[in-house]
């Protein structure tokens, strides 16, 4: 379907590769149609953030969440919207 749903998307990632590397755990909430989707967007943010190659990241968990396990305040206010306005 194509209806949009949020997922949390739970692993580690190995920070600072090359002097000291240790592995961080992270959780992220994503907006997305499909895992998929959602595991793409993961990849994006954390490789784009931190310079991490794909092989940096391990995705441990995938869950779908209802919109009141959310808790990242950006996608609170996208669920409260009702309607969009184009300028």
């Amino acid at each position: 379907s194509s209806e949009v749903k949020i997922y949390r998307i739970e692993g580690i990632m190995l920070i600072s590769h090359d002097k000291y590397p240790t592995w961080q755990k992270f959780v992220k909430e994503i907006r997305a149609l499909n895992e998929k989707q959602a595991v793409e967007k993961v990849y994006s943010i954390l490789g784009g953030s931190h310079k991490l190659k794909r092989y940096h990241i391990k995705i441990e968990k995938i869950s779908e969440i209802p919109p009141e396990e959310v808790t990242r305040r950006e996608l609170l206010h996208l669920i409260k919207l009702t309607r969009l306005i184009k300028k």
